[in-house]
């Protein structure tokens, strides 16, 4: 079950009321997989007594800034190194396993062993067509599920970034180091696999998300943002000149 929040907006000052984020696939192929965000709730939990902690207005505000991305994949994958040394993912579930072993490749990336954070930390990453973007000033933090309960944790942890989706709207990546690579990497469809913190220039303003339109000018606009990260290091050095070249707007809420 999932609910809506409105919020009500002055209607002659256009930074009042609600910062709008709208979310996109930049794919529409295997589109269905992709459940859409949906804001971080304390579901099912005590609300009767004025003290419980799912009231406290330091709670709420903080649920209201957190929007959960759903695994949209049953993974059971272990890391080994072959017989020449290289390292090496393994489909553990075998011809169990939902997902074809050949198609497993298009999904998680083992990175370079050279580009790895920590000698004995493997970095794997998973390619997603999950996508925000904004009208005015706003910051998305993609982090872990600290508020979801795993019986069997993650063996290892998931880094994230900051960045503007209002200048740059790119494709989301999930990033994983690999801690104790004697332990499987266990992934459950519909389980969060990372949350979107959003925040703007006014951290009191709350953020409403909805599902945005695809269109010409925002194809465009991130066609002129592709594949940079391949040839500059430092790609947040490119905002200003994003900025220049991006129109007034580019958020069109989805009709129904």
């Amino acid at each position: 079950m999932q609910f809506s929040v409105t919020y009500d907006r002055d209607e002659t000052d256009p930074k009042s009321g609600p910062i709008t984020v709208g979310w996109f696939l930049t794919s529409d192929k295997g589109g269905i997989l992709y459940e859409a965000p949906e804001r971080l709730t304390s579901r099912q939990t005590n609300k009767g007594h004025a003290k419980s902690a799912s009231r406290c207005p330091a709670v709420v505000q903080m649920e209201s800034r957190y929007f959960v991305v759903k695994s949209p994949f049953d993974l059971n994958i272990g890391f080994k190194r072959d017989d020449k040394g290289k390292p090496v993912l393994v489909n553990l579930a075998g011809g169990a396993s939902p997902v074809r072993g050949s198609k497993l490749g298009q999904l998680l990336t083992l990175v370079n062993e050279v580009e790895w954070r920590y000698p004995d930390r493997p970095t794997v990453q998973m390619a997603l067509p999950y996508c925000f973007i904004a009208d005015e000033v706003l910051y998305l933090t993609q982090l872990g599920t600290f508020a979801h309960y795993r019986a069997d944790p993650l063996p290892g942890t998931i880094f994230g970034g900051r960045f503007p989706v209002n200048i740059w709207p790119r494709p989301l990546m999930w990033a994983f180091e690999w801690h104790d690579t004697d332990k499987p990497l266990v992934l459950r469809r519909g389980e969060p696999l990372f949350y979107c913190q959003f925040e703007g220039n006014t951290p009191d303003r709350p953020i409403q998300m909805v599902e945005a339109e695809r269109t010409p000018e925002l194809d465009a606009y991130m066609e002129k943002l592709s594949g940079v990260v391949n040839y500059v290091n430092q790609t947040f050095s490119l905002f200003q000149a994003a900025e220049a070249i991006r129109p007034p707007s580019l958020l069109k809420p989805k009709g129904r």
